[in-house]
């Protein structure tokens, strides 16, 4: 698949399982119909090719047995199984019974099925970040939390920000933008013992809290280091999506905000507006450190000409 296919590649999810699109659903150019699959559920980037696959040559695959499928894709067959199990279907075989009617509706009247996807997948990927940061919207509503929650970091020598992995950006990007207000930020950005000598050092040093990210698809090692954290001692905030499981239950204090997905890889503006809500919170913990902090910034910045 090329490049521009994979960037075009859709995220993953299904409306009742296996059943052919009933009332208003039926009514809906081909299009929609094929983009309805994949709207909402997770998929792995393995199955983000079958996916796109399906939307690049539709009218062709909806007739392919499992086999020819996965060997167009460059699959193995359980892959194929376990992508329409992750749409909610018993299998292939009934996937595929809801793929041929919009295939066939396809040929009939759609000349150019594949253009109209494309022309409306990242305006829909645009919409999803929209719901994620109204979520945020909604979250930030009682700012008491985000408040407390700052206060507790901005008062924490050092502050160590640990991310792993796909969320190393989002925790280098909040530990530049705190060093201009905290005397001491400590950045992790790889597991096992490194992880855990960094954490032991930040403890040892008095730091109190550690600050982790972890989004989606979550590392076992991110949930080692949580824990190695909280057996030192440190208390962890945690930034992750909404879904549940063991790192949120080893975290001192949850906050989510969701990923969209709806593209080959993953954006993260609802995670970087909480990150940028929490760093505001640890600026008006300490209005006076923070405003000299900067302004000494702002000086070394100038007489060493940093900035255009």
């Amino acid at each position: 698949m090329s490049s521009g296919q994979q960037a075009r590649a859709q995220a993953a999810a299904i409306t009742p399982s296996g059943r052919q699109p009933q009332g208003p659903e039926r009514g809906k150019p081909p299009a929609d119909r094929l983009l309805a699959l994949f709207d909402g559920h997770r998929l792995s980037p393995g199955q983000r090719r079958i996916a796109q696959y399906l939307i690049d040559h539709l009218t062709e695959a909806a007739f392919l047995s499992i086999t020819e499928l996965a060997e167009r894709v460059g699959v193995s067959q359980p892959s194929v199984t376990r992508f329409a199990a992750s749409l909610g279907f018993s299998g292939y075989p009934a996937l595929r019974d809801v793929l041929q009617p919009i295939a066939l509706s396809a040929v009939a009247g759609s000349p150019d099925l594949r253009e109209q996807i494309r022309r409306n997948e990242l305006q829909a990927a645009v919409d999803a970040e929209i719901e994620n940061l109204e979520n945020v919207r909604r979250l930030l509503a009682d700012t008491n939390q985000v408040l407390d929650i700052g206060r507790e970091l901005a008062a924490s020598v050092p502050l160590t920000v640990l991310g792993l992995r796909i969320s190393v950006s989002l925790a280098e990007y909040f530990a530049y933008a705190a060093r201009r207000i905290h005397p001491d930020v400590r950045l992790v950005t790889r597991g096992g013992s490194v992880a855990f000598d960094a954490l032991l050092q930040s403890r040892a040093a008095g730091g109190t809290w550690v600050l982790a990210f972890a989004m989606p698809r979550h590392a076992k090692e991110t949930l080692a280091a949580i824990r190695a954290a909280r057996s030192t001692g440190l208390r962890v905030v945690l930034i992750t999506d909404p879904t549940l499981g063991p790192l949120v239950d080893e975290a001192d204090v949850s906050l989510t905000a969701g990923t969209g997905s709806r593209l080959v890889f993953d954006s993260y503006a609802a995670p970087g507006m909480l990150s940028a809500a929490l760093l505001q919170a640890m600026a008006d913990a300490d209005p006076e450190r923070t405003q000299a902090r900067l302004e000494s910034y702002e000086q070394v910045a100038d007489q060493h000409g940093f900035f255009l």
